[in-house]
């Protein structure tokens, strides 16, 4: 059965050492799953029961396309106004518990593993009905409209309902989970499933122009950045600048799984700042 990490906040006991896998560099960061506490989390205007974790957001200089949050709704919590930026299109994960997702006039109840695409003004609603507190990832991009294109339809979608498509060469040891059609232009981004049974690797540096956040949602493995080897387990994030070195190596025991964003489908911009 898949299992997917999830935040709890809390905070280290006195006792404990300063030392641990943070780190940030020109061409990448590890936030490791330790720095999730209670006094790292932020609110949103218009959202009651909920804190959130912001593990990514628009950086001059290095990551400059999305922010990543974390959100953590308590039970009846939730939002009526949920996104306030009309640009904004949005991808719902959920890792934890049960929420409804209400968006064109339909309300979709989503569990572990539940995906949402979610266009700009969209006004999509988001409401815990369960017992417990629920917990999703929630990323967000500004759309990339282009002349002639519709804008992307809402896609609900989940983990379990995808069939995960393998790498070519790999016997099915490193598969990614798809839930948008990679050859629909209308997509400005992709947030995917990775996944990499025991002792698969990314056999060569990854080197390219999309933007990356990996979330570990299961497992563990060894990532390379740029020059570094790290190590990363479940509820890691890693967050890439375009063109930093990647590869992977997952020894196991277990199936190492992330989720992965990455910007895609337009023009790089040749003025700066647009």
């Amino acid at each position: 059965m898949t299992s997917y990490y999830a935040p709890k906040g809390g905070h280290p006991g006195q006792e404990q050492l300063l030392t641990d896998r943070a780190m940030f560099t020109e061409a990448y960061a590890v936030i490791p799953k330790g720095t999730m506490r209670d006094i790292t989390t932020s609110f949103l205007p218009f959202w009651e029961g909920t804190r959130l974790w912001v593990i990514a957001r628009p950086m001059t200089g290095f990551a400059e396309t999305f922010s990543h949050y974390i959100m953590e709704v308590a039970t009846d919590g939730g939002s009526d106004r949920a996104e306030t930026d009309p640009t904004a299109e949005g991808v719902l994960f959920v890792v934890e518990g049960k929420v409804s997702l209400t968006v064109d006039g339909q309300t979709h109840e989503m569990t572990a593993g539940g995906y949402a695409y979610l266009p700009p003004q969209s006004g999509w609603t988001l409401r815990n009905r369960g017992s417990d507190a629920a917990r999703f990832h929630w990323i967000r991009k500004a759309y990339q409209a282009v002349d002639g294109l519709d804008q992307p339809d809402v896609i609900v979608s989940s983990d379990a309902d995808v069939a995960p498509t393998p790498m070519p060469g790999t016997d099915g040891k490193w598969a990614t989970t798809r839930f948008v059609d990679p050859s629909d232009l209308r997509h400005d981004m992709h947030v995917t499933v990775v996944t990499f049974e025991p002792g698969a690797v990314i056999p060569f540096l990854e080197t390219h122009v999309m933007e990356h956040g990996l979330y570990v949602l299961e497992g563990k493995a060894a990532y390379r950045l740029n020059q570094d080897w790290v190590e990363v387990e479940a509820g890691d994030y890693m967050w890439l600048r375009a063109f930093c070195p990647q590869a992977c190596y997952a020894g196991g025991p277990g199936k190492f799984r992330y989720l992965l964003y990455k910007d895609v489908n337009r023009h790089m911009p040749l003025t700066l700042g647009r």
